[in-house]
């Protein structure tokens, strides 16, 4: 049978096992962590704004199971918040199992805490990945590198306010490997408005019991809170410019403590010094849970993107595919599950044979993958961040009249481009 050899298992390596997998192809996934999904475990945000759009696509097209995962383990849905509607929020604590569990009943491998350090290559294909610094090989046919543009600790210290003690753990589990790079394939870095690389991660998450119980209640009953910031506390835009979540700079995120409930309260700024959140009431007592020094600073993002095309293949390898933020500039997890089903999708059909699938651009999901693809060409395109729910993306997408929350024109639209479940049809 032909393997395929998923590295990383976020949203965007979960996505693309599961995708070669229902091709009927062997699927392996390696990750460096003791748990899956990666920045997943403290996201949460879902179907906001053309997120909206772009999920109902997928599921028209066969790539349900993860959507309907965070569907059915949402604390909130259809909320709203400054610049954001139709805004659903799963839970944190217990979205990583259910992830874990379908994709063990689908028969994919799973290696966890094994780290992909390096690979072999004959010509201009891969033959066989390197675990854990030469103590094993691992020979697969095609392979998808899905293991985000973080890390390691030193981009951290070089680009942002150091290490930020993030979910990625860099310390405990190793710092992320490209891949491609090791490979000799040329990757690029995003470029903040001030000209340096990266972007930094764009929220923090604090202990929902460290606030106020009023706060807590609201929080449960209604999935977000806004509380004013005293003028003397506000932080200035350029603060906000470093996020790599555009879509949420806007003025409010300035003005205001945003809170968004995901099991704990996940606060919409990329950090926030701990001594003047205290000075806010209601947060007297808060504590940060993501990053530890969510005061000081955050991970920092999009170092490692690769060149590739709209197949999602990388460019200058023949079997290797990307997903999430190693194909390109596209922030969430939504954006991560798209490219990582088409990903593994192609991966496999390469695996089997068979044409690779190119989303067309009449749909929000083809457009998005290769507008994106077009603007990283750019040093302009390199500042900026594409997401369905916001910023830069949605207002293309607009548009060209791809953003809807009709489901029967968004169905309609799948089965004119005749895609209707082709990400559950084997060849």
């Amino acid at each position: 049978m032909k393997k395929v050899i998923v590295i990383g298992a976020g949203w965007a390596g979960s996505a693309a096992a599961i995708a070669a997998r229902k091709m009927g192809v062997e699927v392996v996934i390696v990750e460096r962590m003791e748990m899956l999904l990666g920045t997943g475990l403290v996201g949460g945000i879902m179907r906001n704004n053309g997120r909206y759009t772009a999920t109902e696509e997928a599921i028209e097209m066969g790539a349900s199971e993860l959507f309907n995962l965070t569907d059915k383990n949402s604390r909130h849905r259809n909320i709203e918040f400054p610049g954001h509607n139709n805004a659903s929020l799963y839970d944190i604590s217990l979205i990583e199992p259910a992830v874990k569990k379908i994709i063990l009943e689908m028969g994919i491998e799973l290696k966890l805490k094994q780290r992909a350090t390096g690979a072999n290559r004959e010509n201009n294909k891969i033959s066989s990945i390197i675990i854990d610094n030469q103590e094993e090989e691992l020979m697969g046919d095609v392979y998808i590198e899905a293991t985000g543009t973080a890390g390691p600790m030193g981009n951290c210290s070089r680009f942002g306010n150091g290490c930020a003690m993030c979910i990625y753990r860099c310390p405990s589990f190793g710092s992320r490997v490209s891949i491609a790079a090791k490979l000799g394939v040329s990757e690029f870095k995003a470029q903040r408005q001030d000209g340096s690389p990266g972007a930094m991660s764009g929220s923090c998450k604090i202990f929902k019991e460290s606030l106020s119980p009023e706060i807590q209640e609201e929080l449960n009953k209604k999935g977000v809170k806004v509380i004013p910031i005293p003028p003397d506390l506000q932080k200035d835009m350029q603060s906000l410019s470093s996020k790599a979540c555009q879509q949420y700079a806007l003025p409010e995120f300035s003005t205001n403590i945003i809170l968004l409930d995901t099991g704990h309260a996940k606060l919409m700024a990329p950090f926030f010094p701990l001594e003047s959140l205290r000075k806010i009431p209601g947060l007297e007592n808060a504590r940060y849970e993501d990053p530890y020094a969510g005061d000081l600073g955050n991970s920092i993002r999009f170092l490692a993107i690769s060149p590739r095309d709209n197949y999602l293949k990388v460019k200058g390898i023949s079997n290797l595919f990307c997903a999430g933020e190693k194909a390109g500039l596209l922030v969430g997890h939504t954006e991560a599950i798209i490219t990582g089903y088409l990903a593994g999708h192609n991966a496999a059909r390469l695996a089997l044979g068979s044409d690779l699938l190119e989303l067309p651009r009449e749909t929000c999901c083809g457009e998005a993958i290769a507008f994106v693809n077009e603007e990283m060409n750019s040093r302009e395109g390199l500042s900026k961040k594409f997401t369905f729910s916001g910023s830069v993306l949605l207002e293309h997408l607009k548009e060209k009249e791809l953003y809807t929350t009709d489901k029967e024109k968004i169905k309609r639209r799948v089965e004119k481009a005749g895609l209707t479940n082709i990400f559950s049809t084997r060849l």
